[in-house]
């Protein structure tokens, strides 16, 4: 454990995935804090200062030089670094207990033509081998209201969700940990976010080839937010038709966010699957640098079968006591049919996350 907290001290750590709540809560976009039109990764300068001003339950001395990201207007850099320790307890087995340097992730983004032309990079360097998560050409128009991206990208779909393994990230494929390569155009102006791309397809790869098609549609309020997001995947292994419908509301001290995916598979011996996913999220600022976090979401991995869901419920209390610090603990329900006792099994977890 001292190793692994001198190696998060030593990484300086950087920028956080997104937390989509945070954009709701304040009424804004997620490209309103990160470099990237779709949210997380590398942050900008805005996205830099509210995580110093406005984030934490305390603030740096005045004395402290303000972080803003840029090493020169034309050139950003961030890295993002976690570690965790994770206690898994399953029925009639072992209680598991595990801690890692669960990720470090290092971000650049220049600007070869000042806000016009630019190349992103997002690269993880643990755990396992270094590994390019990101990596593309953005050209921008003057307004930044239309953009194209040239690429390796995260592909738009649903809430861009920190957690990776929620139902509905996991069911759709469509997630920060299965980045695409294709061609992404998109509008941003101060009510609308769209994207329409044109890529590989993120389960196409290997032996398995074909294409995908990607549309989302968002209509942006301050106190409120509904998207549209659809995907049609065409692949020698089977064909895929993901849509989702998703929102954020606002009320008082409470972020609210839901969202609802159906996926429909072919290639299965039966014919036709469908699949569903929900999702219901509250994050509750009890004041500045302390955010509880209650989800609740659902499974169904085949409509057609009765009786086969699987639900699991988080509580996850979050604080940021100073800037570029936040210590995470949860507690995680699992549930599933009784027979599988890994679908019932239960998970409390401490994360340590540093950022800038």
């Amino acid at each position: 454990m001292r190793r692994l907290l001198t190696l998060l001290w030593l990484g300086l750590a950087g920028l956080a995935h997104a937390e989509p709540y945070l954009a709701v809560d304040m009424g804004l976009k997620c490209g309103a804090c990160h470099v990237n039109p779709t949210g997380g990764g590398l942050r900008n300068a805005f996205g830099a200062l509210y995580s110093q001003q406005l984030m934490p339950a305390n603030k740096l001395p005045e004395a402290v030089p303000t972080w803003t990201g840029a090493l020169h207007e034309r050139l950003r850099l961030g890295t993002n670094l976690r570690g965790d320790a994770t206690q898994t307890r399953i029925s009639g087995q072992p209680t598991v207990s595990q801690t890692e340097l669960s990720q470090w992730r290092v971000y650049l983004d220049a600007q070869l033509i000042l806000n016009h032309l630019g190349v992103y990079l997002d690269q993880q360097l643990r755990p396992g081998q270094p590994q390019r998560q990101e990596g593309y050409v953005r050209l921008s128009t003057a307004d930044q209201r239309w953009y194209a991206k040239a690429g390796q990208f995260y592909l738009p779909f649903g809430w861009r969700l920190q957690d990776n393994t929620s139902f509905v990230r996991s069911l759709s494929g469509i997630n920060m940990a299965n980045p695409d390569k294709g061609l992404e155009l998109g509008y941003e102006d101060d009510e609308w976010s769209i994207q329409l791309v044109s890529s590989n397809g993120p389960g196409n790869v290997g032996p398995v080839h074909g294409d995908q098609l990607t549309g989302q549609a968002v209509w942006i309020r301050p106190d409120w937010r509904v998207g549209l997001a659809h995907a049609r995947t065409h692949s020698s292994a089977g064909d895929r038709s993901s849509t989702g419908l998703f929102g954020g509301l606002r009320t008082g001290p409470v972020a609210w966010l839901g969202e609802v995916d159906l996926v429909s598979d072919s290639g299965y011996p039966d014919g036709t699957r469908r699949q569903l996913a929900l999702l219901g999220e509250a994050n509750w600022k009890l004041r500045p640098g302390h955010n509880l976090k209650l989800t609740s979401e659902l499974l169904d991995p085949d409509r057609a079968v009765a009786n086969d869901h699987k639900v699991r419920y988080s509580l996850v209390y979050e604080l940021t006591p100073l800037p570029f610090t936040q210590l995470r603990a949860g507690y995680r329900h699992h549930g599933g049919i009784p027979q599988n006792a890994f679908d019932n099994r239960r998970m409390l977890f401490v994360e340590l996350h540093l950022f800038l």
